[in-house]
C-alpha cells in the first residue's frame, strides 16, 4: 500500500514537472507557430508572380515572331528556334528541384533566342522603324526586368522558408506539426543573372 502510495505520488510529480516545463516550451515556440505556414504561401505567391512574367514573355512573343517574319521572312532558323523554345518552356512543369532547373533551362535558352531574333531585326532598317515592332521591343525588355525582379523575390522567399525550418524555434514545429513541409527549390543563380537580359539592339 505504502508502495502504491509512492508510485502516485512519483506519477504525480511527473506530470507536475511536465505540465510546468509545458508552459515554458510554448513561452520559447509558440509564437513562431504560423510562421512556417506564412513562409509556405510566400514561397507559393512569389513563384506565381515568376511564372506569371514568364507568362507574359510567352504571350509577346508569337506576335514579335510574325512581326518580324513579315520583313525577314527568310530567317526561319532564327524563327523557328524562338517558337521551339517557347514550346519547350510551355510543356515544363515544377513540381521538384529536377524540374526547376529544367525550367530555368527552358527559360536561358529562350532568352537566347530572343537575343538572336533581336540581333536579326537590326539588319532590316524597316523593320527596326515598325511601330508595331517598336511597341512589342518595349514590352519584351519591360518583361525582362519584371521577370528578373520575380525571380529575386522567389529566392528571397525560398530563403527565408528554408531558413525557417532549419532554426530554432521553427526547426521544432516543423518536425512536430510541418513536417511535410521539405525544403523549396530555388534558381541557382548565375554570374550576371541579377541582370536582365539585353534585347535592345539601339
Amino acid at each position: 500500500m505504502k508502495e502504491n502510495k509512492m508510485i502516485v505520488r512519483h506519477t504525480w510529480r511527473r506530470i507536475t514537472q511536465g505540465m510546468l516545463l509545458l508552459p515554458l516550451l510554448f513561452s520559447l515556440t509558440g509564437c513562431g507557430v504560423n510562421t512556417i505556414p506564412e513562409l509556405d504561401e510566400q514561397v507559393k505567391a512569389s513563384w506565381g508572380q515568376v511564372e506569371n512574367q514568364y507568362q507574359r514573355r510567352a504571350d509577346l512573343i508569337p506576335n514579335l515572331v510574325a512581326t518580324v517574319q513579315g520583313y525577314a521572312k527568310h530567317e526561319q532558323e532564327t524563327l523557328k528556334a524562338v517558337t521551339d523554345a517557347r514550346a519547350r518552356v510551355g510543356s515544363i512543369q515544377v513540381n521538384d528541384p529536377a524540374q526547376l532547373q529544367a525550367y530555368d533551362q527552358a527559360q536561358t535558352q529562350l532568352s537566347s533566342a530572343l537575343s538572336r531574333l533581336m540581333v536579326v531585326a537590326e539588319r532590316y532598317p524597316d523593320l527596326k522603324a515598325d511601330q508595331q515592332f517598336l511597341t512589342l521591343q518595349a514590352q519584351l525588355e519591360g518583361t525582362e526586368n519584371r521577370i528578373s525582379v520575380a525571380r529575386r523575390d522567389y529566392i528571397e522567399s525560398v530563403r527565408r522558408f528554408n531558413t525557417e525550418i532549419r532554426t530554432f524555434p521553427g526547426v521544432i514545429w516543423s518536425k512536430l506539426l510541418y513536417s511535410d513541409l521539405e525544403a523549396k527549390p530555388s534558381f541557382s543563380a548565375k554570374p550576371g543573372s541579377e541582370e536582365a537580359p539585353k534585347v535592345s539592339f539601339q
